[in-house]
């Protein structure tokens, strides 16, 4: 039935009225009040409003324009600002919005799995530590466990938070240990985004252009396309590759940040040196969708837990783990001596945080005269029938932690059976000895899931395990 033409022009009026209220400009769920920006860096502001339409954005006294793209999207580059704040920052499109509070300082993604995504509350001294978590300089924002198909462009999110004792309790505890310790001593505001989830593994973190980074890992590059595909259901395995990149990663970009903090590795127990491949696949990932190729990634050394199996096998990770230092602007804490062999997650998440600031004041923020690493094996001769190991990062000199002998060496001769061993700090070496070889050719340390050996250097940094032999 064909309308009459006044009911016809009507709708059309109504339509154009409907869409008139409808149109407003939208920004992505990162992009919200209490907000921390990268300093020195451009501050990059992004959202949706009609095609075509012009936007424009401004903070203080500077503003930029954009036009919208066909699907929508705009997006303005505005100056860097110095450490500070806070400030506001207004939208003008079709319909106008203003983000209030929004400080310039620094942002470090917190990712990983449950030791990542454990909380202030349930770590230790929570009634303590949330009490006197009034720090407003501190920020963090939770990002929702959602796997993507396809890379998205945004998700959804309660937004920024203001660490206080009414939030701190939910934010991830490594992360605010971490940021805790660099606003005491930069003294600038921190944010900090918590993408986290516990119980998975590397790879679906991993955006793919890291994985055609790494020849070893051909065997995922060349069937990227069939990760992750969703099931009748509709629904996408979270453990995937690319699964929790184009979820909870790639909503993030292009929000500049100073780095990335990683606790993860339990779930891809047992594949030794692969893990190593696999850390650089997301490395070079993270550092190219954010287009910064020296971008610092410090992670966590996973801390002795009894998984049962083969008590060999976490040694393996830790070996692909100490291998990650050889990529360029990373950083290990390590936690040999804060674990609990009974609890795979180990409630002393102050010091995880505060060792993994160390590296960054170190590293990124030109903190002279600052230990950031325990010592790290680099070395060894044999002398007779004594081993005599050397080291990186021994401080002021090597100690036993609790002033017992040194726990947790082996040595082995060309039969490769390692037997326990006699291990005394000379100098900045350690000499090791067993009565019942002769002929010593290699040695090991702490190389069993359960170990939690007692050598640190002077600042109470503890050794990495390690193996001197390939065997």
């Amino acid at each position: 039935m064909k309308l009459p033409k006044w009911v016809a022009l009507s709708l059309l009026v109504l339509l154009a009225k409907f869409s008139v209220v409808q149109a407003e400009v939208r920004l992505p769920a990162v992009l919200t009040d209490h907000m921390v920006v990268q300093r020195e860096k451009p501050i990059l502001v992004w959202g949706w409003d009609d095609a075509g339409s012009e936007v424009v954005v401004s903070i203080g006294g500077h503003q930029a324009k954009a036009k919208t793209d066909a699907d929508g999207r705009w997006q303005v580059a505005l100056p860097p600002h110095k450490a500070g704040g806070p400030h506001s920052i207004k939208i003008k499109g079709t319909s106008e919005l203003t983000l209030t509070d929004v400080l310039v300082g620094e942002v470090w993604l917190c990712s990983g799995q449950s030791n990542m995504e454990w909380t202030v509350n349930n770590s230790n001294n929570p009634k303590e530590e949330v009490a006197a978590a009034n720090h407003p300089q501190i920020r963090h924002i939770k990002i929702p466990h959602v796997p993507a198909d396809q890379p998205q462009s945004d998700v959804s999110s309660q937004g920024w938070q203001v660490c206080s004792p009414q939030t701190a309790g939910n934010f991830t505890a490594v992360g605010y240990y971490f940021g805790r310790k660099l606003q005491q001593e930069l003294e600038v505001p921190i944010g900090l985004i918590g993408s986290n989830w516990g119980g998975t593994r590397i790879e679906p973190w991993t955006p793919p252009e890291g994985f055609r980074a790494v020849p070893a890992l051909k065997n995922i590059t060349d069937n990227l396309k069939d990760f992750p595909i969703k099931n009748k259901e509709g629904r996408i395995n979270h453990q995937s590759a690319l699964a929790l990149y184009n979820g909870m990663i790639s909503p993030l970009l292009p929000y500049p940040i100073r780095g990335a903090i990683w606790y993860q590795g339990e779930s891809n127990n047992g594949e030794g040196m692969l893990y190593f491949e696999k850390m650089k696949a997301l490395v070079a990932g993270w550092r190219s969708v954010w287009n910064n190729p020296e971008m610092p990634f410090y992670f966590v050394q996973l801390a002795p837990f009894k998984y049962g199996g083969d008590p060999t096998r976490l040694a393996g990770i830790w070996e692909a783990q100490t291998k990650a230092l050889e990529i360029p602007h990373t950083g290990m804490a390590v936690t040999v001596d804060i674990g609990n062999v009974k609890d795979i997650h180990p409630r002393n998440k102050q010091d995880v945080g505060k060792r993994l600031a160390l590296w960054a004041l170190a590293k990124d923020y030109g903190m002279k005269d600052v230990a950031y690493s325990g010592p790290l094996y680099r070395g060894m001769t044999v002398d007779g029938n004594k081993v005599v190991l050397s080291f990186d990062h021994v401080g002021d000199g090597l100690v036993s932690r609790d002033d017992q002998p040194l726990s947790w060496f082996t040595v082995a001769g060309d039969n490769k059976a390692f037997v326990e061993a006699k291990a005394e700090i000379v100098g900045d070496t350690i000499v090791v000895s067993s009565d019942s070889v002769e002929k010593p050719v290699a040695v090991r340390f702490g190389w069993h899931q359960e170990a939690e050996p007692n050598l640190s250097n002077s600042h109470g940094l503890p050794a990495s395990p390690f193996r001197t032999d390939a065997w």
